[in-house]
């Protein structure tokens, strides 16, 4: 409804298929975050259909072993004036696959919309796979948008400097690790519930 808020977390811990649904209308504020520690595809459909409409989605998937997990978005600016900004961010090792495909649209009279969209993974083995396909799709033509993409290994300077100040390599790598998803759970606006995922990632990053 108008002026509404919302704060939604889903958290996968065994395999799933979710698919969630948002409409929002004038000067609502809707935050979602999304956290895979186990086989999952969860699917976001977002529509901003009223002015001044804003939506934030933070997401982030730990997989590893024969893991297969999936997230798929739909951000819709159907009126002018709205904003959104999605992060989704992906750690896969062992035989793990990850995939993400996002698409922000932009309606043709949909002026003044500002969407951001950023897709960051990280790769823990030779064999681990993760595809990114951030999309953007505008008919108007007043806007600020943007978006991106990386698939890469871990921060090689960074885990050198770690262990230069007494850390093992193991530890060094699961706090770049911890980091690196603590920085989508931390935005959770749901403090107890955050403190708990962010022990199982760790738990779950310990296997990795």
């Amino acid at each position: 409804a108008e002026g509404a808020q919302l704060e939604l977390t889903e958290l996968f811990t065994a395999e799933a298929f979710a698919e969630v649904s948002v409409k929002q209308a004038a000067h609502s504020r809707c935050r979602l975050t999304t956290v895979q520690l186990a086989s999952a595809n969860a699917s976001y459909r977002i529509d901003l259909d009223g002015a001044d409409a804003e939506n934030e989605l933070g997401g982030v998937f730990l997989a590893t072993d024969g893991e297969h997990c999936v997230v798929k978005l739909r951000t819709a600016h159907n009126v002018a004036d709205c904003r959104s900004d999605s992060y989704i961010k992906g750690v896969a090792g062992g035989q793990a696959v990850g995939e993400f495909s996002g698409l922000v649209y932009v309606a043709p009279d949909a002026q003044r919309t500002d969407a951001r969209q950023q897709s960051r993974n990280i790769l823990l083995s030779e064999t681990a796979r993760i595809t990114t396909q951030p999309q953007l799709e505008i008919y108007a033509d007043d806007v600020k948008c943007s978006h991106g993409a990386t698939v890469g290994q871990m921060d090689a300077d960074a885990i050198l400097y770690m262990r230069q100040r007494g850390l093992s390599e193991a530890q060094a790598r699961r706090l770049q690790i911890e980091g690196f998803v603590g920085d989508v759970v931390g935005r959770c606006g749901i403090e107890p519930l955050c403190e708990a995922i962010m022990e199982r990632a760790a738990a779950k990053i310990e296997t990795m």
